[in-house]
């Protein structure tokens, strides 16, 4: 059996739509090997089991066991090192109380929980599962994390319910004005259980989500910031599973909507409680129903397969020469040039008779694009194909010497610095990043606009930049993973990347930031900005950074759009950027959230600050452009 645990192994099964990874929870192991057969024949992949029998509440004095002698559990000699090490999460006693305000019962369950960790530790299990009562679990956490950081090697699975039934306890005996007499109904937040562990361990990678399936389904809301979290299991109980007319398990539609989000995030399913169906069996191949009936990706899904959550620098085409490979991925996009050639289209309808220069050309997309809406617009056009990159210059000699022939005129030359023969009448510019102006268009089409004639059009015309806060427990750890030994360590949060945002949640809508207009008319140009937003907090969240996108207005009413409400279809040329914070900030239900942004610029370089100040006040990231800037 190939272990689920096997990071590889998983991905290329996930990918492969084949099978979902599903595992069995045990309470009582009494035969482990036989337990695992069992469950093998039964077509799961793995086995949750206790480490120690869950009867066995230990006591201890001086540090040993006073209840009896011998073993305190089941030998390593009953599996191989290779079943241990990939087929058996083990589970913690739920007897262990940690928190518990009486001082021996803490300390003698600090006793017994470092004996089932080393114990864990010494099978060499690939990983640990805790189940979390309520929020009091801070000792709980500080003492897992701390056996962790001394180079254990397993993973922590943290079970928390999805959702909490309703406490009825609660009574109002002498109630404030704002509370009914009676009972009150006190929902409780268990995603605020969740949070406090994690804080606690300071959002560890090697601490993952093992949600319960809960029987009622929260808001939209809710579950969308669950879909957020580092999510390595899901658990649901056999008592959630109704039953069809054939005799077989199914889930409700609404616990199967559930299911089309998890598995988005490639997680492990484990199946838990009594078999109440006639074969422990039917539960497996149900969950293997839901992953094979998935719905299939889309064009962006398939394109940003395997990059999802990746940080990558992004690109500064201005002061760096792009490889070959580069321009081949962005050119394969579908909609962007189909859009760009609509837009030319119109314009050229609009200008006639006309010459087009097309500037930052590239490997020669738009020039193409631009050929074509002129044969469709029955018009004769004249191309200047400007291009700084000496080596893609050289593909637009050989495609001007091949096929274009005397109809382009390809210009190896930043477009700031060339003096062009004849103005323009339409200029298109392919020179937009992930959030809009990153890649220094502004600079880069005021330079060039002397290109254009007075009445000229500019393709684009318009770009508008946007943000959202974001919560990313995956994120802010790949954040912290990117530190550079010859660099403050401060520097990995202080510049954006550009990401495909998988595993996260939007903690609301995102909202214009920075626009810009060409050509720019402007009696003195001036491309810096500042602006300060204001975000409604709905529900208890953690602010991890924010989330850049753009929208463009290529002509009229042709736009593309990478902003998640507006997103131009099947479109994968951008993905959008994201902004870290230092120190993630705690969001309450109701707040308010105020950032402020700045795109700042001297003579040589362009750079953005950013800093939180509602609800609390945080520091400038990035001033002066101390760890990020982007060269002229």
């Amino acid at each position: 059996m190939i272990s689920p645990f096997d990071t590889t192994f998983f991905k290329k099964m996930a990918a492969s739509r084949h099978h979902v990874s599903c595992g069995l929870d045990l309470h009582c192991v009494p035969d482990i090997s036989n337990c695992l057969s069992f469950a093998s024949n039964s077509g799961y992949q793995f086995i949750t089991a206790p480490i120690v029998h869950p009867r066995f509440q230990r006591e201890f004095i001086l540090g040993k066991s006073k209840n009896r002698s011998g073993a305190f559990t089941r030998s390593d000699l009953l599996l191989t090192s290779q079943d241990w090490s990939s087929l058996i999460v083990g589970k913690l006693s739920t007897w262990l109380n940690l928190d518990s305000p009486i001082t021996h019962i803490r300390k003698n369950s600090e006793q017994a929980l470092q004996q089932e960790l080393s114990y864990a530790a010494h099978l060499s299990l690939p990983a640990i599962l805790v189940s979390l009562k309520s929020e009091d679990c801070i000792n709980l956490a500080r003492c897992i994390y701390s056996h962790i950081l001394a180079s254990e090697s397993y993973q922590v699975w943290v079970e928390v319910p999805m959702q909490a039934a309703e406490d009825l306890s609660e009574v109002y005996i002498n109630k404030p004005e704002s509370a009914e007499a009676g009972t009150v109904a006190k929902q409780t937040d268990t995603w605020d259980w969740w949070n406090t562990f994690r804080g606690v361990c300071n959002t560890d990678k090697k601490f993952g989500l093992a949600l319960e399936l809960s029987a009622d389904i929260p808001s939209e809301d809710i579950i969308n910031r669950w879909m957020g979290e580092p999510i390595r299991c899901i658990t649901v109980p056999t008592s959630l599973f109704l039953t069809n007319k054939k005799g077989y398990p199914v889930l409700s539609r609404a616990h199967q909507q559930v299911f089309e989000g998890v598995f988005k995030l490639g997680v492990q399913v484990l199946i838990k409680g009594v078999n109440r169906h006639e074969s422990i069996r039917y539960y497996q191949q149900y969950m293997d129903h839901l992953w094979m009936s998935r719905p299939n990706d889309d064009t962006l899904a398939q394109f940003a397969r395997g990059y999802e959550d990746y940080l990558q620098v992004p690109l500064q085409p201005l002061m760096d020469n792009l490889e070959s490979c580069t321009y081949e991925i962005f050119e394969k996009d579908p909609v962007k040039y189909t859009e760009y050639q609509r837009a030319m289209y119109e314009a050229i309808l609009d200008k006639v008779p006309s010459t087009e220069k097309d500037i930052g050309a590239g490997r020669g997309p738009l020039v193409r694009a631009a050929l074509a809406a002129a044969k469709n617009a029955e018009r004769d056009i004249k191309v200047f194909a400007v291009e700084k990159n000496p080596n893609a210059v050289v593909t637009l000699q050989n495609l001007q010497d091949e096929m274009w022939g005397s109809k382009v005129t390809v210009v190896s030359s930043d477009m700031r610095d060339w003096n062009p023969p004849e103005k323009a009448d339409i200029l298109v510019s392919e020179l937009l990043g992930s959030f809009g102006d990153n890649e220094l268009s502004p600079e880069c089409l005021d330079g060039a606009q002397k290109f254009l004639k007075d009445d000229g059009i500019s393709i684009p015309e318009s770009y508008t930049s946007y943000l959202a806060p974001l919560q990313s427990p995956k994120l802010y750890s790949e954040v912290v993973q990117m530190k550079d030994r010859e660099k403050p360590y401060i520097t990995c949060f202080e510049m954006p990347y550009v990401v495909r945002l998988h595993n996260r949640t939007e903690l609301a809508s995102p909202q214009p930031l920075f626009s810009f207009h060409h050509p720019n008319r402007d009696e003195v140009i001036n491309n810096t900005r500042y602006k300060n937003l204001t975000f409604h907090i709905e529900n208890n969240y953690v602010l991890h950074g924010f989330a850049g996108y753009f929208d463009t207005v290529l002509y009229k009413n042709i736009k593309l759009s990478i902003v998640p409400e507006s997103h131009s279809p099947g479109m994968f040329s951008w993905f959008p950027i994201f902004f870290p914070l230092k120190e993630p900030i705690q969001l309450k239900g109701g707040c308010q959230l105020q950032v402020h942004f700045w795109r700042c610029a001297n003579r040589k370089n362009v750079w953005y600050e950013w800093c939180v100040t509602k609800p609390v006040i945080g520091p400038i990231h990035n001033p002066n452009g101390r760890s990020y800037t982007i060269g002229l």
